[in-house]
């Protein structure tokens, strides 16, 4: 996702001795940091190989993709090492979380002053996903939405624009997922983002293919 704020968080810490969780945070930083130069370097290289090309014309399309793939950048925050049985390095986790959210540096979105309408929107859309009618999947196409919060008599004049603004910071907060620049999902809107959740648990895991494999 593009320019990300990332916070690693190490669990597990009961298992290991003191010196050895800072030993391992150093080690995991190390290798974060690592992984990133090597991105930043190999995206550099392919870029540099395109230019070079004898017929770079040919190439525009690829070097402008990599050229913007390059230009989002990560940013890493100190991992936070917890025991996941004690209810104080929960809230140590929740503590820190909370801190970085606020960070106007880190999410200048946090002192945005919103039109009321997105609240309207947002609190239409929230009833939608928790009414009988709505399917555990959450799934609902772009214009049936706009149907349904058409028929709220405060969001009568919603137009589509405004309502793939509104979508794109509900994306953004976590609320609802639109994966808007993908053609094939563009016109889909997920209202229950646990169950693709669910769904990538199902699908995106240790020896699945061993499992289905086991299938006769």
């Amino acid at each position: 996702v593009p320019n990300s704020v990332v916070l690693p968080v190490g669990t597990h810490v009961e298992c290991c001795q003191e010196r050895e969780v800072a030993e391992k945070t150093h080690d995991i930083m190390a290798r974060i940091t690592a992984m990133l130069e090597e991105r930043r370097s190999s995206l550099a290289h392919f870029i540099n190989s395109l230019e070079g090309n004898e017929e770079p014309e040919f190439y525009v399309d690829q070097r402008e993709r990599l050229k913007e793939m390059e230009s989002c950048m990560l940013t890493i925050l100190n991992l936070v090492a917890v025991n996941c049985t004690d209810h104080c390095d929960i809230g140590k986790l929740e503590a820190t979380i909370l801190k970085h959210v606020k960070n106007e540096e880190l999410f200048p979105e946090v002192v945005r002053v919103l039109p009321y309408i997105y609240r309207q929107v947002e609190a239409a859309i929230v009833g939608i996903a928790q009414s009988e009618e709505m399917g555990d999947h959450g799934m609902m196409d772009l214009q049936y939405l706009l149907s349904k919060l058409s028929q709220h008599e405060h969001l009568a004049s919603l137009g589509r624009e405004l309502l793939q603004d509104i979508l794109q910071y509900l994306h953004r907060i976590g609320l609802i997922v639109w994966y808007e620049e993908i053609k094939h999902l563009e016109s889909t809107v997920f209202l229950q983002p646990t169950f693709l959740i669910t769904m990538f648990k199902l699908l995106v895991r240790h020896h699945l293919v061993q499992q289905l494999e086991s299938i006769s």
